[in-house]
Order: structure tokens, then C-alpha cells, then sequence
């Protein structure tokens, strides 16, 4: 099969491999798409030692198994179901097991890929396989974030809410929120490009010279100064919803803005399996607008060419089709 190697440099490379074969308690998927995410942007540029990519869609391919051509998405957290941390139903941060696929082990820019049963989440026929992927990064996690909050500060009691960043999951997190009957939506992103989608989102482009309190911000860059920012401006008795990720240290200074207000301060991460059938439900009723948020999909022949524009945000989220024609589909 064909595997894609990062070798580091802003470089991609595809190469002849082995099918992978499944341990015991795994299964052997075909991988149908897989999403491109701006996390992955680390391996990019300094090397992946297994195969990237961790928003994988595909059927499972398992002869004799009883999941033999289900059509699932991966689940990216390896977890044991037995931990105190996985029993209480947060799965996606289990206390026994530290692999994430398309990280520690191998993921989804291949033909094939080998995932533990507990990692399949499975994927109604009436949800088009293009679509499916966003189940995962953009749905899953922009959604437990506001479930999470929701208890905190529901529509009801909810004043000026910001989502920083128009990523990917900075826009799942709008349609979520406006999905969860949140009102007026700012939006704000240092991108002029992705500021311009955000109205079709739904939301509002933030007034850079305002400087008004909000209630609650969800920070979904992971950009240090987005969260200082969120400190800064988040109104007392407010929650900031760390939701983007950084692999380098945050300071937090403890100046009089800190100090002086209660504020809540919640990170959240991925979201646990028992939230797939919320994630589907939301797909279906956001359908339409999620579709827009595809905008490219690509293929071995044109996936280090087209990472690097992904990289520098000329599309919002392209899929990788490992089957893929020379041509590629561009909505842009």
C-alpha cells in the first residue's frame, strides 16, 4: 500500500509499504478520508516518526470479524474502558494508555490502517462519506467544548460570547454554539481570508478597536497572545474555553487583570465516546452548513503541495482521499 512519510521541512513524501496487519483486538480499516488539521502542522515541519493523520473515515475491512465492512470513524484516543478516568466516561483522557492515532502509532495518510476495536465509532448510511470525518476534530471537539460550558453559562445567562480563532474547530465551535441556541456570535482571527467566511458561519467579525468584556470566549487558535488576550477581556464571573492546543510552555503573569475578577478557566480536550450520537444528531441538523466547510480534496499526487497552501490557511478543510485521482476537486 501507499503510506505518507513526513520526514520533517515542510515535506511530504509517499512510499510502498506493507499492509498493516491487526493485532489482536484490532481490525484492519480501509481508509476512505481522511481530514487535514492544523495540529498536524508540528509533524509537518519537524517530522513524524509513524503515519499522520487522525480525522480518519473508511469501512472496516475484516473478513470473519463481526464489524466486517461497517463504516466507521476513528476514534483517535487508544483508551482501556477499565481506568477510573474511562469508567466516569472520559475516555478521550485515559489514565492507563498514552497513544493517539497518526501520532505515537500509525494514522490515516494511508491506504490502510490498523486501529483497536474501542477506537471505532460507527457512522449511519445516511451520512455522506465526506462529511463523516468532520465527526471527529470539527464536530467532536467543538461541540464537548460548549457542552461544557453550557452548565456554567447557558444561552439564557450568557452575555457577549468570542471565539478566537476561524479555523476549523473555531468554526465548528460557532456552529455548535449557534446550534446550542447561543445568540450573537464574534468572531475574530488575525486571517482576512477566514474572517471573510465567517458571516456565511453565522457569526460576527469582531471590531478590532473594541474593547468591551465578553462572558465567555472560546480560544481556538492555541496562540499564547489569543490567550492572554481572553484573560484580559473576559468579564467577571466570565469563562474562557481554552479549546486550540501549543506544544510551548504558557506563562501565565499574575498582573492585577488576573487577580482581580473570579473567572472560570476550563480547557477542554477531544470528547468522549459517549458523545458520538450527540456529534451525529448535530451533523444532521448543521448539514448544510457544514458542507461548506470541505473545500478541497486531494489525493498522493498533490497532498505535499496542497498541505503546504492548507498550511498557510488557503483552505478551511481539505480531505485526503488515498485513492484519489491526479485532479482534485477545488471549491475554493
Amino acid at each position: 500500500m501507499q503510506h505518507a512519510v513526513f520526514p520533517g521541512g515542510e515535506r511530504i513524501e509517499f512510499r510502498q509499504g506493507p499492509i498493516p496487519r491487526a493485532a489482536d483486538g484490532e481490525v484492519l480499516v480501509r481508509v476512505s478520508y481522511t481530514a487535514l488539521c492544523g495540529s498536524d502542522n508540528r509533524l509537518w515541519r519537524g517530522g513524524a516518526t509513524y503515519t499522520p493523520g487522525h480525522e480518519i473515515f473508511g469501512t472496516v475491512d475484516q473478513p470473519g470479524h463481526a464489524r466486517h465492512g461497517e463504516r466507521v470513524c476513528i476514534y483517535i484516543v487508544v483508551h482501556c474502558g477499565r481506568c477510573s478516568t474511562c469508567r466516569s466516561g472520559l475516555t478521550q483522557s485515559c489514565s492507563e494508555i498514552s497513544e493517539l492515532i497518526g501520532w505515537n502509532r500509525d494514522g490515516g495518510f494511508a491506504d490502510f490502517v490498523a486501529v483497536p476495536e474501542c477506537c471505532l465509532l460507527a457512522v449511519p448510511d445516511e451520512i455522506d462519506d465526506r462529511l463523516a470525518p468532520l465527526l471527529l476534530d470539527t464536530i467532536g471537539t467543538s461541540a464537548h467544548a460548549v457542552r461544557r460550558v453550557a452548565a456554567l453559562l447557558p444561552p439564557s445567562a450568557a452575555g457577549r460570547v468570542l471565539v478566537t480563532g476561524a479555523g476549523p474547530v473555531g468554526l465548528g465551535t460557532l456552529i455548535a454554539l449557534k446550534d446550542a441556541g447561543y445568540g450573537r456570535i464574534e468572531v475574530n482571527d488575525p486571517s482576512s481570508e477566514r474572517m471573510a467566511v465567517v458571516p456565511s458561519f453565522g457569526g460576527v467579525t469582531l471590531d478590532r478597536n473594541d474593547a468591551e468584556r465578553f462572558s465567555l470566549i472560546f480560544e481556538c487558535s492555541g496562540a499564547h497572545a489569543a490567550r492572554n488576550a481572553a484573560i484580559r477581556t473576559v468579564s467577571p464571573g466570565g469563562a474562557i474555553v481554552l479549546v486550540g492546543e501549543n506544544s510551548s510552555p504558557w506563562t501565565i503573569e499574575e498582573d492585577p487583570t488576573f487577580r482581580r475578577k473570579d473567572f472560570y478557566l476550563i480547557r477542554s480536550f477531544y470528547f468522549p465516546t459517549a458523545e458520538h450520537g450527540e456529534n451525529i444528531r448535530l451533523l444532521q441538523r448543521q448539514k448544510g452548513c457544514l458542507e461548506t466547510l470541505i473545500d478541497l480534496e486531494t489525493g498522493p499526487a498533490n497532498l505535499a503541495s496542497h498541505y503546504s497552501e492548507f498550511a498557510a490557511a488557503r483552505y478551511l478543510k481539505p480531505l485526503f482521499n488515498p485513492r484519489g485521482r491526479p485532479d482534485v476537486v477545488d471549491n475554493l
